[in-house]
């Protein structure tokens, strides 16, 4: 919705408010207007609470991945892989596509407690402190967390940690919002913005569908 509201309304609350109702379902819609000022000033249970109690229209859809996302990266993965990891992986939309596609062994991570997959395994972490060793998998994907995260330097330093051959990475194409109705805090309205937090020698980096996908070989 970010994108299809033009921009004198954008940072401006008094009109964004109903819409905001609609989106937030009536439910905190003040703490959550107002979550890019307050968001490095709570504790990090608070932070976490905040998206595993969210209710909002976003939770009605079965993924943020666009399927021009998901076709490329699935024709990119790398033949020679044994395992991958999704960091934020959510309701492990992405990770039962690849379990379908592929003989890969799987784990997801994320803030909620639990999380069922088709196959694999899920592990709670937060990115900014991932409970695995280096280079534990062949892949590391994350699809539209960086943009949430209080320290994105911190969460792709540990993406690339934890990955051993490849890191892929989907983050919307967006400018700057005083008010964003999914709780972004970071935004990559280029290209380079997303390639020099990442910086990794050898990738790929394009916009499709009005996201950024980044492949990085390692």
């Amino acid at each position: 919705m970010d994108n299809y509201l033009p921009g004198f309304l954008r940072n401006n609350r008094f009109l964004l408010y109903p819409v905001f109702y609609y989106w937030y379902k009536g439910k905190n819609v003040g703490y959550y207007m107002n979550f890019k000022s307050i968001a490095k000033n709570i504790s990090e249970k608070e932070f976490a609470d905040a998206y595993r109690n969210l209710d909002c229209v976003a939770n009605d859809r079965e993924t943020d991945l666009n399927t021009g996302c998901k076709d490329f990266m699935m024709e990119n993965i790398d033949k020679e892989a044994v395992s991958i990891l999704d960091v934020g992986c959510g309701r492990g939309y992405w990770l039962n596509i690849v379990s379908e596609k592929t003989q890969l062994e799987i784990t997801g991570c994320d803030l909620y407690d639990s999380v069922k997959l088709k196959r694999g395994n899920y592990v709670k972490g937060n990115i900014e402190n991932l409970p695995f060793e280096d280079k534990s998998f062949d892949i590391v994907t994350s699809h539209h967390t960086i943009e949430h995260v209080l320290n994105p330097e911190k969460a792709v330093s540990e993406l690339k940690r934890v990955a051993k051959k490849q890191l892929m990475i989907v983050t919307p194409c967006q400018k700057y919002f005083k008010y964003t109705f999914d709780l972004h805090l970071n935004f990559f309205p280029d290209k380079e913005s997303l390639v020099s937090l990442v910086n990794m020698q050898d990738y790929i980096c394009k916009n499709i569908s009005g996201d950024w996908v980044f492949i990085g070989k390692k």
